[in-house]
């Protein structure tokens, strides 16, 4: 088993899949459900070059390297110290060789990358608009929640840029800017393809959603039904339990 430097505060998690791992801080930002939501939601075929856009710890294409849903992975984070350590999660897999990460502003995408280079691409980006909702005292964590440092137009501005035509775009957001995605994707030449509500309980309004988007496609989109988290007891449903490799 590969052993890699750990800094403070740093632990590691096991994903229950292949036996891969993850490198992560609890002072910084932990993933969530979301990006595990969105890595199994995503379809890149096998051959596929997939990007991860603000990658953070680096689990959605960890989780997609983990379940072979792409041929080789780039991920971009802007956070100097996140970014170092999602490569360092990648080498503790030793899939280096496959999953690349590069600290950089997507905002200035086209300094770091050819456009029209990836065949597929996912992002978890900040939910809230900047000037919106309340703070959290540490700024890594704002980065991550709020738009801070880029807008949703910025994250899909570049993702069409670095993706070939016909190229899939998969992302998981909140339900209440479903008209402004719908919107800046088709701004973008991100057609709508797929969409699917997360919902605490059955019944209970929606709170992510999960979009899927061919660049240059035709405008068709089908709604999948909703994803249910939790049964009434609160145990977690059977496709959940799926998602997370526990049965």
């Amino acid at each position: 088993m590969l052993m890699v430097e750990l800094k403070e505060n740093e632990r590691i998690d096991d994903l229950e899949i292949r036996g891969f791992r993850i490198i992560q801080n609890p002072l910084y930002f932990c993933f969530g459900c979301d990006a595990v939501l969105l890595s199994d939601f995503a379809r890149p075929r096998k051959r596929d070059r997939v990007m991860d856009l603000c990658t953070g710890t680096g689990i959605v294409p960890i989780l997609m390297a983990a379940k072979e849903k792409g041929s080789s992975f780039e991920a971009i984070e802007i956070n100097t110290y996140m970014a170092e350590m999602a490569g360092r999660s990648a080498a503790l897999n030793e899939i280096s060789d496959t999953l690349h990460v590069t600290e950089g502003d997507i905002r200035n995408i086209k300094e770091l990358y050819k456009n029209d280079s990836f065949d597929y691409l996912t992002v978890n980006p900040p939910y809230i608009k900047e000037n919106s909702g309340l703070l959290n005292p540490d700024d890594a964590i704002n980065v991550a929640r709020h738009e801070m440092m880029l807008s949703l137009k910025d994250v899909i501005k570049a993702a069409s840029y670095l993706l070939k035509s016909r190229g899939g775009f998969a992302m998981v957001h909140k339900p209440f800017r479903l008209p402004e995605i719908i919107y800046i994707m088709k701004q973008h030449k991100i057609e709508p393809k797929r969409l699917r509500m997360v919902q605490p309980k059955a019944g209970a309004e929606p709170t992510m959603m999960l979009i899927e988007g061919v660049k240059d496609g035709g405008e068709f989109m089908k709604v999948e039904p909703p994803l249910i988290m939790y049964e009434e007891d609160g145990s977690y449903t059977e496709e959940v339990l799926r998602i997370y490799g526990k049965m």
